[in-house]
């Protein structure tokens, strides 16, 4: 489906009824697809929302299940499938985006319903802490002049944040992003493994996803890729390191389309109450997430110009 006819499907889903002409009605129950292994960031982003939710009261009862496979678009198309369903939600974000493209899946993730980003977070590249690499220099240095010899590690599936924030540092250092040695992981507890036990050289990850490591000691951050520092993580960013980069990822939720005008504004209702509780407050800073709410018909642009931008990026990298 063209970029034009998958803006007017979701343009047709926005003729709803004013705010506040339809009845609240508390859920009784939600299922949320997670479209990746248990312990991965988007696992962990669902989970914590599903809490929140029955928490604050908003939803009795909510189920969270993992859908891994395709590279993470199996979710997507059991998504697309439940036309109507409206029970279902898709944790997803950039990571499927991308694997829409590198999977050359026949679906699109503007064939659903949009219903808000959540979050967004930079990554990081770690070690451990008795890697040579003391720097984010040393890495640079070293991976400039033998990319041959040193191997990337990643939680996420190919053309995913982690795979694809290394193959847009590997281009901006001269590399070709396909001598580069990635080695994708079933999350983020597999990819710590792998670089603990010195099978990769450094990983990329999202600082959430390896908090606990990072605190304690077992892992080392040496860049973040935001464009500012990030308060939370003792390292310089890529920019300070003299690299031109900056990548954020972020998350979202989406839902079937075709839903009833009802029960799509009792499913927009329920997450914009979410993040404005206490509750989300709490989370966002326990988890030194940033707050990326954006909902409606701005979502639905953004996510229109993420599918051309990363669709593009992945073209010129060779990985679509």
């Amino acid at each position: 489906m063209g970029g034009m006819s998958r803006r007017a499907v979701l343009a047709a889903g926005f003729v709803l009824p004013l705010a506040g002409c339809l009845p609240a009605r508390r859920l009784r129950s939600l299922r949320v697809m997670v479209p990746t292994p248990p312990g991965g960031g988007f696992d962990h982003t669902a989970r914590t929302m599903a809490s929140v939710l029955e928490e604050s009261g908003s939803v009795t009862d909510t189920t969270v299940f993992n859908l891994p496979g395709a590279s993470g678009t199996a979710g997507l198309a059991r998504l697309l499938y439940e036309r109507g369903t409206p029970d279902l939600l898709l944790q997803m974000g950039l990571g499927v985006v991308a694997n829409t493209h590198a999977a050359s899946a026949a679906q699109s993730v503007t064939e659903a319903e949009p219903l808000a980003r959540l979050i967004q977070e930079p990554e990081v590249l770690l070690v451990t802490p008795y890697s040579p690499f003391r720097s984010i220099e040393d890495l640079l240095e070293a991976w400039r002049d033998n990319p041959e010899d040193i191997a990337v590690g990643g939680g996420s599936t190919p053309a995913g944040p982690d795979h694809m924030v290394t193959m847009l540092l590997a281009e901006k250092l001269g590399i070709d992003p396909l001598a580069v040695d990635y080695r994708s992981f079933d999350g983020g507890g597999p990819m710590q493994a792998a670089l603990i036990s010195r099978e990769v050289d450094f990983a990329a990850a999202g600082p959430g996803e390896q908090r606990s490591a990072i605190d304690a000691g077992q892992l080392r951050a040496l860049t973040v890729t935001s464009s500012e520092p990030d308060p939370g993580t003792d390292a310089p960013t890529l920019i300070q390191a003299g690299v031109d980069l900056r990548f954020m990822n972020w998350r979202g939720l989406l839902a079937p389309p075709g839903l009833a005008a009802d029960d799509l504004e009792r499913l927009r209702s329920m997450v914009s109450d979410m993040h404005g509780s206490a509750q989300w407050r709490e989370r966002l800073e326990r988890n030194r997430w940033t707050d990326a709410f954006m909902e409606g018909e701005d979502f639905a642009d953004f996510l229109i110009r993420e599918d051309t931008r990363i669709g593009a990026d992945l073209e010129r990298l060779g990985l679509a």
